[in-house]
């Protein structure tokens, strides 16, 4: 029977809380009603640790499709790729009990991070 490390839960947990967020995202934002014809799509990457919520389809004639959120876990970290949201995925990741440390804001340039109160990478 194999046991699991420290490292290897924590991996685990960030895999859950990560989807979780972006399932109840993905669910806020689809109760909407407009006269554009979209979906919030989550998509998740397991194997590799990559995890999305897409914005996909029309609005008026033109086809729309654009990336809300992007997270990775590299190295044991949550990595925030990109977020495209106004109250942002940080924090509420914090308020489920990930370190600062454990999450590096990868939109900003590797000089700047130093400087957040996240982790660097």
């Amino acid at each position: 029977m194999a046991v699991e490390t420290s490292e290897t839960t924590s991996v685990a947990k960030y895999r859950q809380y990560i989807q979780m967020l972006l399932t109840e995202r993905a669910q806020r934002s689809n109760l909407g009603e407009g006269a554009e014809e979209y979906e919030i799509e989550t998509l998740f990457d397991t194997d590799r640790d990559h995890y999305q919520l897409l914005h996909v389809g029309w609005s008026k004639n033109h086809r729309s499709f654009s990336c809300i959120l992007h997270l990775d876990i590299r190295a044991e970290k949550i990595w925030i790729q990109h977020d495209g949201t106004e109250e942002g995925i940080a924090n509420p990741l914090v308020d489920l009990g990930v370190p600062k440390e454990d999450i590096v804001l990868a939109f900003h340039e590797p000089a700047v991070r130093q400087y957040t109160e996240f982790g660097t990478g």
